[in-house]
């Protein structure tokens, strides 16, 4: 009987997708990529603001007017961009993480089939999988 009910354990565990551990793990890679990806993007927005700003120097009376303006609203937008961008990051990356806690919920609730040590070593497994 004990041997049915490793075998049922393994077959449950089985279950669960091997691809957890890279979901997990790519969750936190995208929120760490979507903030250097961010501040890269700030960084640049900031250089070209700057250069915009020295060109619009060698100009004079309206002209310079109109080329503040441009590269003001040039590096609002590209800030803008990025924050949106890293928004959508963060979202996927929510995303992913709800998607885990979801699956560990079934992968638990399909251990409770289970008894004993078959039952802890299930719980485990999903916990494993699908918590960090």
């Amino acid at each position: 009987m004990k041997l049915i009910t490793h075998l049922a354990a393994a077959a449950l565990a089985g279950g669960l997708a091997f691809g957890a551990y890279a979901d997990n793990d790519s969750a936190e890679a995208a929120k760490h990529s979507a903030k250097m990806e961010y501040k890269a993007a700030v960084e640049q927005a900031e250089a070209n603001y700057k250069a915009a700003k020295e060109h619009c120097k060698t100009l004079s009376g309206n002209d310079k007017d109109v080329c503040m303006k441009q590269a003001k609203a040039d590096y609002t937008k590209a800030k803008a961009d990025a924050k949106a961008q890293k928004s959508e990051t963060k979202a996927e990356a929510d995303k992913t993480e709800d998607k885990m806690e979801a699956e560990y919920k079934v992968a638990k609730e399909k251990c409770d089939a289970l008894s004993g040590d078959a039952k802890d070593a299930c719980v485990a497994q999903a916990k494993q999988r699908y918590q960090q």
